[in-house]
Parts: structure tokens; sequence; C-alpha cells
């Protein structure tokens, strides 16, 4: 003990506080030293090139409904409670906690100490005890990296404890609704993470606690998004739900990655990097769509729940296992970054919708009330094939682009995103990455070409002094002319065959819309409700038709 007592290395890394007892503990190995175990375990084998690849097992995914929050004096009056804002009371935590500890106690473990926010003002330690090599592995990708000085004394602020081997034996009697779970306590700071091997479940959740943090204690708007930067030193910022274009879009290379996921917004107009890498799907990779990414997947990356062909290469074609296979990385694997993560000067907001009913426009613009508006819907498409039994588009809402990750409220989001737009004087555009001259089925996609000339168009300045119309169901208003784009897809009412279908189907959409806002409407300023779809009643639109 006297050893312990005078020597700051390890009287920081005493495992013992948190009811840890007689682990074999390995503290921050390296990648390469965390992939030889894992391979030498059987945990996982290594690909054609080289790239350490495993199965995550029962869970590919994350398990939404098994998320949970702690509901105690610091969170009840704050939190949005309800389908995906769980409460679990304290004592049921605590209980948990010290299963977890039991279970992991007298075990082969591993930590790891990083951080997380890339701005140094807003540095947040995190310490993470996984019961498996390459969950370790994967906080060193997806978490920002300490440097060893940071290590001798290193001081967590928040604590994880991964044991996907620990299923709750009796979860009624807990406050649990089956075995695993995923739960962030913001009293004590602790995430728990049990009975899952997904690793997205370790990321989300000290992602989850960031959108609370932030703007509740240090005015922050966290976000759901990626950013890239230009020469110019100008910061765009794209949100998107999954198949929008969020990270083929914010792959520019005239411009800088940030990051591709998650961002906070400052008081003092920065924009940074929560993560220390990237955490990107792989069905269907290749390196003509996605060279970033299918160059990233090297050495250091960690696959998830692909298949392999005979040659040892990867089949990212077949989704055998899962739709959702993954890949992490360090973002250094990507080689046009900025040092360190974040940059000034938000200039362009982009939301990405893939709109599968083919009547949103390809790019309009965004008053203020329309951006919280939109931001708060969090509108694409899902197209048929991409959930079991959906056979044609259905509208699909994740409020703030992130809506399973976003403890408060969405509404306080919007107000902050409008507030910080009007503030910096940033400009928001809603981009319809989607179809075009009828739906998913009889018209076509806008092709990627056509959407990264409306995007760099904008970047560029180019239509700062265009004349712009109104739309006569959505309200957004759309350019009459963009370089390098066909003028007559503009209004996605030109691509149409017949008029009338155009507007019966825009009107369908924008019903969804409102039945969608109804939840938020009671929470939202006027401004905001104003900023939604004209019509929500079959009008004769005879004047448009």
């Amino acid at each position: 003990m006297e050893t312990l007592l005078n020597n700051p290395i390890m009287k920081t890394r005493d495992l013992t506080k948190y009811g840890l007892k007689d682990t074999n503990a390995h503290w921050n190995l390296s990648p390469e030293e965390l992939q030889r175990i894992t391979i030498e375990k059987g945990m996982g084998k290594e690909t054609a090139n080289g790239t350490l690849a495993v199965n995550t097992g029962k869970y590919t995914g994350r398990s939404p409904q098994d998320r949970f929050i702690v509901k105690d004096d610091y969170t009840k009056d704050r939190v949005w409670w309800g389908k995906t804002n769980k409460g679990l009371s304290p004592e049921n935590f605590d209980k948990l906690q010290t299963e977890i500890t039991k279970y992991l106690s007298g075990k082969e473990i591993y930590v790891r100490d990083a951080y997380v926010c890339a701005d140094p003002k807003y540095k947040t330690n995190v310490r993470t005890v996984t019961e498996l090599p390459w969950s370790n592995m994967f906080t060193y990708n997806m978490f920002l990296r300490s440097d060893e000085s940071e290590l001798e004394n290193f001081e967590e602020e928040w604590l994880v404890l991964c044991a996907p081997g620990y299923e709750a034996p009796d979860p009624k009697a807990v406050g649990l609704r089956q075995g695993n779970f995923s739960i962030l306590n913001f009293t004590k700071k602790v995430a728990l993470v049990g009975g899952s091997a997904y690793t997205g479940e370790i990321k989300k959740g000290i992602f989850s606690s960031l959108n609370f943090i932030l703007p509740v204690e240090k005015n922050v708007l966290p976000m759901h998004c990626s950013a890239n930067v230009g020469e110019e030193g100008d910061t765009a910022i794209f949100f998107g739900l999954s198949g929008t274009g969020k990270t083929t879009l914010s792959a520019d290379p005239s411009r800088k990655l940030i990051g591709d996921d998650e961002h906070g917004w400052t008081a003092e107009n920065n924009i940074f990097n929560f993560e220390g890498g990237c955490y990107a799907k792989v069905i269907d990779l290749s390196e003509e769509k996605e060279p970033d990414i299918f160059r990233a997947v090297k050495p250091g990356a960690i696959l998830e729940n692909v298949v392999f062909k005979d040659n040892g290469e990867v089949d990212y074609m077949d989704s055998t296992i899962t739709q959702n296979t993954r890949v992490s990385y360090p973002i250094y694997h990507i080689d046009n970054i900025q040092k360190p993560s974040f940059a000034g000067n938000p200039k362009n907001i982009f939301f990405l919708t893939a709109d599968a009913f083919g009547v949103l426009p390809p790019v309009s613009k965004l008053t203020p009330g329309q951006a919280a508006y939109h931001f708060i819907s969090g509108y694409t498409a899902k197209v048929a094939g991409t959930e079991a039994g959906i056979t044609e588009p259905v509208p699909s809402f994740s409020a703030c682009f992130g809506e399973p990750f976003m403890p408060l409220h969405p509404t306080k989001y919007a107000e902050m995103l409008s507030k910080k737009m009007q503030d910096a004087g940033v400009n928001v555009w809603l981009i319809n990455t989607g179809w075009s001259g009828g739906p998913y089925g009889v018209g076509s996609r806008i092709k990627l070409k056509y959407t990264r000339s409306m995007i760099t168009a904008i970047l560029d300045g180019e239509l700062d002094n265009v004349d712009f119309e109104q739309h006569p169901v959505f309200g957004l208003f759309m350019p009459k002319y963009c370089p390098g784009v066909p003028t007559e897809i503009l209004d996605p009412m030109n691509t149409w065959l017949q008029k009338g279908a155009y507007i019966s189907k825009a009107i369908a959409l924008a019903h969804s819309f409102h039945l969608n806002f109804e939840k938020f409407a009671s929470e939202a300023s006027q401004e905001i409700v104003e900023g939604g779809p004209l019509i929500d009643q079959h009008h004769q639109l005879n004047d448009h038709v």
C-alpha cells in the first residue's frame, strides 16, 4: 500500500475505488497489442490486409429500448422522459453497478484513459473499463487520445464500465426490460453497458451524456452532424439521418474534415468534434463510392460483423450477419483532416434529406423559423427494402436528426440553433438527396454530381444574389438558378408529368410533417410553428397546377 500512496500513477490507477477487486488490468495498451490479444484469444481474425474483424454476437446494433437515464434530483425536471429517454431509479442503478463490478472483479480487463471534446475549453476526461480487448481498441479509435504526460495524473470526469458478458439475471426486479442495458447516471457520472458487445453502445452512451451536459451546463449546442472547413476558415455543418449522404458530402477534397458525426457549437462561435475517430457503415462499401472510408480500412481499424471471401478479403455486399456492418478507425486514417478537430466561423448549415416521395426541392433556403422547424422534424424517408415490411416509401422523423441520443426536449436544441444561426449570420439550407420526377420506383435519385454542385455553389457564395421563389406547399425558398445544375429540376413540380399528382403527394407529405410536429407544438415558439408547411388540407391549387 505504501507504493500506491507514494506513486501518483498508481494512485490514479486504483480500481478498487470503483469496487473492482483482484483484477488483472491492462492500461492504455496500443492498438497493435490489443489486436494481437484479440486474435490470440480467438475473439477476432484479420482480413487480407491485416485489419481486425470481430463479431459483436447477439447485438449487431444499438438496443434503444434498453437505454435508460437515472431519474434523480438532477435529471427529473430536465430530461424529456418518454419512449426515447426511459427513467431508472438510483437504487436500481446502484444494484447494477455493484453487480457489474462483481462480475468484472477477478478478471483480465482493459482500461483506457482518453477524453472527448476537441476544444480544450470543453475537454472531458473519460476512463473506460472493458471486459473485451477489442472494445478497448474501439475506445482508442473513437475517443480523443491523451498523450503520455496527460496519463500520469489522469483523473476521469466520467467512468464507463462495459461488460458484454454480464446480463441481469432478473431484469424486472431492477427496472429493466431484459438482460442487456445501457444506462447513464448524470449525478455519479457513470455509464454502464451490460449484455451487449456492440461497440456503438459505448460511443453513443458517452455522447448522449454530452448532449445533456453541454447545453445545460456549458451553453454549447450539441449536434449529430458532420463538419468541414474551407481554406478561408469558413465552416460548414451537415445534418442528416442514415442514407442521406452526410458522410459522403462532408468529404470534400477542397475542404478539411473536422469530424463526421458529433460536434459542439460553442458560445465563442467555434465548432468542435466530440470524438477522435469515425464509425462508418460499410455495407456495399467500394473505393469508387466512398474512397475515404474504403482506404481507412487498414490495420488499426476494426470491422464489425462483416463476411469474408475465401481469399480473406471482405465481401462488403454480404449482409448475412446484419445490414449494419461497421468500421471504426482513428480520424488520422483520413488524409484531409483539420488538426486539431475544431474551427470557427460557421457560415452554412445543410439539412440533408432523402425524400423518397420526390416532392421536396433539391435545394432550398430556410428562414430561422423554418430552420428550427425542420431541425425538430429531422425528416427523411425509408425506401422499400431498407427494413422488413417496407414496400413503399415511409416518412421517417428523428428529432434534431438524432432523437435517440437527445436527453432534452427537442425544442431546447432547436431554440439554441435558431439563436446561434441568427447571432452568427449563418445560412441554413435544406438539400434533398432523394428522388426527382416522381416517387421512389417512378422518378430517379437526384444525381450526386448535381448535389455536389449545389453545395459547392452555396459554399462559394454563388447563390447569394440569385432570385428565389417560394414553394406553394412547404413555403421553402427555391433558387431559380444554380451553377452546374439543370434549371428545370430546381422546382420539383417541373419534373413530374402530372402536376396534380405532384401537388397531391406534396400535400400528403406536408400532412405527415404536421402530424409528427404535434408532439412538440406545445413547447415550440410561434415562429417555429409557423416554419412548417403552409398547407395541411387538400386545397385546390389550380393556379399552381
